[in-house]
């Protein structure tokens, strides 16, 4: 445990020198503020424009839901993209350089550089994560005043779920190649395979790329925590199958 906490403040302290938890926290802020200022403004920039044939697009006044809407496609595509791109370099950096020689050399069990990686990738995940729908819930309330959010727990946990899975993705991919190149590959593989697999519907209740923005419709109501919850479930169960083998290939490689 002691190797374990030692691991995981080096690598705070690191994330914090090659600005990984200032660009996380900054981006995530602003996307907060972002997602319900868009959903303010795009009624009064839209409405009014001549589409046409003498067609005037009118747009209704935006409402709470739109902009829990923009936040879930803000986090779930642009939030995620960044994480992808602060914590590519997770595993990979290191081994590619070579750093971890040293550290394992010394006896630090390859097990803990694993779980004290993604467990510091993770919390700034979090932290970053309940920033910005912090940020968008107070912007929310005082644009449109607070209301009911059905399922919030789920709809919101599901989106942090999916950015933990890409994680544990980064690591194993990293590991594999032992370079940046191999984490984007995995998390490629991924969303590509979660998004062919999303052309039968039939699949969605337990497609993992489901988790990445959709389920905003649980705040409005047009879909059950019996459509999101089995995609929940497998991918903590990924989760857990990553970081086992993470840990297994790592253990067997030579760096």
């Amino acid at each position: 445990m002691t190797s374990y906490v030692s691991f995981c403040k080096k690598e705070v302290l690191e994330s914090w020198r090659t600005y990984r938890l200032v660009i996380m926290l900054v981006a995530f802020i602003a996307l907060g503020v972002l997602s319900p200022l868009l959903a303010k403004l795009l009624p009064d920039l839209l409405s009014g424009t001549d589409l046409g044939n003498g067609i005037i697009l009118q747009m209704p006044p935006a409402t709470a839901l739109d902009s829990w809407t923009q936040y879930f496609k803000n986090i779930g595509q642009m939030g995620v993209l960044i994480l992808v791109i602060v914590f590519c370099g997770v595993t990979g950096t290191e081994l590619s350089k070579g750093t971890l020689t040293t550290i394992l050399a010394k006896g630090m069990r390859r097990s803990t550089v694993i779980l004290a990686k993604f467990s510091v990738a993770t919390v700034i995940w979090t932290l970053s994560f309940v920033v910005s729908l912090a940020v968008t819930y107070a912007y929310t309330v005082y644009y449109w005043g607070s209301g009911p959010l059905p399922h919030a727990l789920l709809a919101f946990g599901s989106l942090w779920v999916f950015g933990v899975l890409l994680i544990a993705c980064m690591v194993l991919g990293g590991i594999l190649l032992s370079t940046i190149y191999g984490a984007l590959v995995a998390v490629a593989v991924v969303v590509v395979a979660g998004n062919l697999v999303a052309l039968s519907p039939a699949t969605a209740p337990y497609n993992p790329i489901s988790l990445a923005g959709g389920t905003v419709a649980l705040l409005d109501g047009s879909k059950t925590t019996g459509d999101f919850l089995p995609a929940v479930w497998i991918s903590l169960a990924l989760i857990l199958v990553l970081l086992g083998a993470s840990v297994a290939v790592f253990d067997k490689k030579q760096v």
